[in-house]
């Protein structure tokens, strides 16, 4: 059902989504009066400029596949193992400047040659990490539970590339799905949109975006972890819970804010889509637990949704973290939450 084509990066063209370094010195004119103390400091240390040098461990201890595990009981089955009546093809996807790898996923109980309703997946990891590699069991469970076919895209990251490039990404897989989905065995007239974290704001954006652009709207949106507002500091629940996260805290908030948005206002609805018009809105599911420190922001999306006369089901679980749905088996309620997304979308994509 894969159009062929898609199955490799073509000739000439690059994958925007691989994750390279990028010499801070090259954003610098050579002639820059400041160039000689710049490359004494780029002399002393590397990477040269504190935003590459704060990122470089969050990005190798993000996921920990490096450190050792001492309680194997502790260690979760892997997206394969738990959910394994699902086929994944890699394909790269059109987007401006070259081509953005993504994951098919497709459940083996559907018709060898239907044409699946779609649900384009953007992992989430702060703007800054991950890849779709890392979201293998949600996009596997949503395939799986949804008879649908999952677009799992990746986008490039911040801080190298800043609001809106990975917005851009995605959007541009979203407008190529409009027309295109059949190649990849989908629906292009049923497309719901969804994320975790930082791919619950793209999610969440997308609809604003395409309210303005010639695009049609999504049929539904999903955001697990959702992430609606970058001035999260009015909120009491970030204020109780981040300075001390573990999923999520304070100072890490802090460093994803600049490294994404280094010169766009907070505010800018298609980065926090809270202060967007949610007038035309199409349906929407926010999951976030009670511990989660952006809780607050999430139930308030929910409830002007609602103000709106919008389909809006929030599930907020009593003392759950940030990302309680990320590894099977761990907490029921991920387990409940993908329940409510399969009742939710059964109304959406059908």
């Amino acid at each position: 059902m894969i159009d062929p084509t898609l199955l490799s990066v073509p000739d000439g063209a690059h994958d925007v989504t691989v994750v390279e370094a990028i010499d801070g010195l090259s954003y610098i004119d050579p002639n820059d009066p400041a160039m000689p103390s710049y490359r004494v400091i780029a002399n002393n240390r590397q990477p040269v400029a504190l935003r590459d040098m704060m990122i470089e461990p969050v990005r190798t201890g993000y996921i920990g596949a490096n450190h050792p595990k001492p309680d194997p009981a502790l260690v979760p089955p892997t997206g394969a193992e738990a959910v394994p009546d699902v086929d994944v093809t890699v394909v790269y996807l059109p987007v401006r400047d070259g081509v953005a790898r993504a994951q098919v996923y497709r459940p083996q109980s559907a018709d060898a040659a239907a044409e699946l309703p779609v649900i384009l997946y953007f992992h989430g990891g702060g703007f800054t990490v991950g890849s779709s590699d890392d979201t293998d069991y949600l996009t596997r469970r949503l395939a799986h539970d949804n008879g649908a076919l999952v677009v799992s895209a990746d986008y490039r990251l911040a801080p190298e590339y800043p609001f809106p490039t990975p917005l851009d990404d995605v959007l541009d897989v979203y407008r190529w799905l409009t027309t295109d989905a059949a190649r990849l065995g989908g629906r292009a007239d049923r497309i719901a949109v969804a994320g975790d974290s930082a791919g619950s704001n793209f999610a969440a954006a997308l609809p604003l975006y395409a309210a303005h652009h010639d695009l049609p709207a999504p049929a539904a949106v999903v955001m697990l972890g959702a992430f609606v507002d970058f001035v999260q500091e009015r909120w009491d629940s970030f204020q109780r819970l981040a300075p001390r996260g573990i999923v999520y805290d304070s100072p890490f908030f802090g460093f994803i804010r600049s490294a994404y948005l280094p010169t766009t206002p907070w505010t800018e609805p298609l980065a926090s889509p809270i202060y967007g018009d949610l007038s035309t809105y199409p349906p929407a599911f926010l999951a976030a637990g009670t511990h989660d420190p952006i809780v607050d922001s999430a139930k308030a999306f929910v409830d002007l949704l609602d103000g709106h006369g919008v389909a809006a089901v929030g599930y907020w679980p009593e003392g759950m973290p940030h990302g309680f749905y990320f590894f099977p088996g761990v907490h029921p309620e991920g387990d409940t939450a993908f329940d409510q997304v399969r009742a939710f979308l059964a109304e959406q994509l059908t």
